[in-house]
């Protein structure tokens, strides 16, 4: 779950970063009055899950309040990467002299937390990776002992960061990691931490991502969700108990089971194709899920097919089949549907769908092949 950087910077606060605290406004009004409370210079950022928001003109500076109006009129109701800007967070502008990225992430190869910094703050991180890899150093928390105080203070003598700020820098990199920790995020990042003119750290922009599998543990902060700014078809899935991530190809996929579904993705690529989503409606899922889920695929205008590819062991093979149909008598789909359908009750599932006029393949090669040839065609 994504959280916006006022929400992220509130929790870095509680851990004692020095974050920029700001107001957050829903109209033009609110950001003038927020920027006449804070007095001086300001910047008004967009607020949505969306990155590149300064590149996009979601990030202004704004010489006092009248001007704060102004800027805030033109960032409202703006689209940033298909998102629409629905409030802003009026911050003071820092004046600083460097800028750093610091940031917490799951290494999934070392089957450790990594805490990850750079002198290359304030830009693309991921850029930064794929082309000066050098430039960016990395610690790895030990699964037992964490992120230890000589390991943060390695991470800024690694930098380059002078004796008499070691301590601070160190400091904030092992509160952001525990925030990382309690919090059961999967990314904690500060971009930029900056160096102000009076020598001292503060984080001006904060993010953070929590595992959704993990808010079960963190009602408090399950509340932050922010379903204005949710991919609505991933609203939806949630909703109905379906995995659901949306991706740039053109077939649609409903699986069940999380190895099926990365299995069928991998197939759908072999045979030339792109997976439009990862959809996983679980095992012993219901009519009522299947129904929802092919909702969902067909919802996506980039879907040219959709392969849907069931095995049954939990998940009856007619209760499959009985949600497609149901599905289909609510739904409008103009585009083929491939199936291949195994397992528990297959013949009686296969049946129904044949009844109806669909074509029940035996293997999921076939399957994938086939719902990559009919994308192509449409």
């Amino acid at each position: 779950m994504d959280l916006h950087e006022y929400q992220a910077a509130e929790i870095f606060g509680r851990y004692g970063i020095p974050v920029n605290r700001g107001i957050v406004a829903r109209t033009p009004e609110e950001a003038r009055k927020a920027a006449e409370q804070l007095g001086g210079r300001v910047v008004v950022k967009a607020q949505v899950h969306a990155g590149g928001r300064g590149k996009a003109g979601g990030i202004r500076l704004a010489n006092g309040a009248a001007e704060a109006e102004a800027v805030a009129s033109r960032i409202l109701g703006m689209e940033i990467r298909g998102r629409t800007v629905r409030k802003v967070l009026v911050a003071p502008a820092i004046a600083f002299d460097r800028e750093y990225y610091l940031g917490v992430v799951l290494d999934r190869d070392a089957r450790r937390i990594v805490v990850m910094a750079s002198r290359a703050g304030g830009v693309d991180i991921e850029e930064v990776a794929r082309e000066r890899p050098e430039a960016i150093v990395r610690e790895h928390a030990d699964p037992f002992l964490g992120f230890l105080d000589y390991q943060a203070r390695r991470l800024a003598f690694r930098l380059g960061i002078e004796p008499d700020l070691v301590r601070g820098f160190a400091a904030i990199a092992r509160q952001l990691y525990q925030a990382y920790v309690d919090c059961d995020a999967s990314l904690a990042e500060i971009n930029p931490l900056v160096l102000t003119h009076d020598r001292t750290w503060m984080a001006l922009d904060s993010k953070m991502v929590l595992d959704d599998n993990g808010l079960f543990r963190h009602p408090d902060l399950a509340e932050l969700r922010d379903p204005e700014d949710e991919d609505p078809l991933e609203r939806e899935a949630r909703l109905a108990g379906i995995s659901f991530v949306r991706l740039d190809g053109t077939v649609g996929c409903i699986v069940n089971g999380a190895g099926l579904s990365m299995a069928t993705m991998d197939a759908i690529k072999l045979y030339g194709g792109e997976p439009a989503n990862f959809l996983d409606i679980g095992g012993g899922a219901s009519a009522q899920r299947v129904a929802a889920a092919l909702r969902i695929v067909v919802a996506d205008p980039n879907v040219r097919s959709i392969l849907v590819n069931i095995f049954g062991g939990i998940t009856r093979g007619d209760v499959v089949a009985q949600g497609l149909l149901e599905a289909l008598r609510e739904v409008e789909v103009r585009v083929p549907i491939v199936i291949r359908l195994v397992g528990t009750r297959q013949e009686e599932g296969r049946r129904l769908l044949e009844a109806a006029g669909f074509t029940v393949v035996e293997t999921m090669e076939e399957a994938a092949e086939r719902a990559v040839a009919a994308a192509k065609v449409q």
